[in-house]
């Protein structure tokens, strides 16, 4: 009788397993993109994560200077189908998967910006507050293949304080379709006059102000980004992300006094719990 509860135990324990691993492994996410958050764990409905996140980045555009800040991390979203509406931090966004193979997105957001205290050294002293302003966002991917493996990637983003176009490729790594794994991205992206002024050029106010040469920029080509992205559960309820970025600016930008760095950098780990 011993060994028979021993072994009923087992059985017991192992199909308790079996129906776990079955229940995470069904969860399918809108797109299986870990740069695609998604929390409604494939049900119609609400879904909520909250979390904290950690950054290690350039202190601005720009930036020769580089700092940690914390920040949260997380959205609410509701879906229905093949549609979630979401609000995360300062923005509110909706995106749509079409045929399968379109993730369609549209968000308004609020940029904060950039301000002269963004700068420890002092060297946007008399430049003032920058860049700040509400932004609309659309975005189209297409998939290229079964799965997500390979996207195009196509993106503007426009606002109070001009506009910038980025044009990518994706790679997806990982089988899971619960948005787990990583995938890693490469974009070009152009931007006009205005946003190209408002990040990086100096107007003769701002000249006389802070000492610094008077700069106009025109619109074109900015830069070219790689970004990686990895989720992983670490249980039911529980995620933790990563992120990478770099961005290495134009020749136009290089000859910015704003732009003390070729390039802006970013890595960041954190941790979502899902409601």
């Amino acid at each position: 009788m011993k060994i028979l509860s021993t072994l009923i135990g087992v059985l017991i324990t192992q199909a308790l397993l079996f129906q776990t691993a079955s229940a995470q492994a069904g969860k399918t996410a809108l797109v299986p993109l870990p740069s695609v958050d998604d929390f409604t764990k494939g049900n119609d409905g609400w879904g909520f994560g909250l979390g904290l996140g950690i950054e290690y980045e350039s202190a601005y555009e720009g930036s020769d200077e580089f700092g940690f800040e914390a920040s949260p991390a997380g959205a609410a979203q509701w879906r229905r189908g093949n549609d979630i509406f979401y609000w995360a931090g300062e923005s509110l966004g909706w995106r749509s998967l079409r045929n399968d193979i379109w993730l369609l997105e549209a968000t308004v957001g609020f940029d904060e910006g950039r301000e002269e205290g963004d700068s420890d050294d002092g060297r946007l002293k008399g430049l003032g507050t920058t860049g700040e302003g509400t932004e609309l966002v659309l975005q189209a991917r297409r998939a290229l293949t079964a799965e997500w493996r390979y996207w195009l990637d196509a993106r503007v983003v426009t606002g109070d304080n001009g506009s910038l176009g980025l044009f990518g490729v994706g790679r997806r790594f990982g089988s899971r379709v619960d948005g787990t794994g990583s995938d890693l991205s490469i974009v070009a992206v152009f931007h006009d006059g205005m946003r190209a002024n408002n990040n990086f050029g100096i107007n003769a106010q701002q000249s006389l102000a802070s000492g610094l040469r008077a700069t106009d920029l025109g619109g074109g080509f900015r830069s070219i980004g790689v970004n990686y992205t990895y989720r992983h559960y670490l249980s039911e309820n529980c995620q933790v992300f990563g992120e990478a970025l770099y961005e290495r600016y134009s020749n136009d930008i290089d000859d910015s006094p704003v732009a003390r760095s070729h390039y802006e950098a970013e890595v960041g780990v954190g941790f979502i719990l899902l409601f």
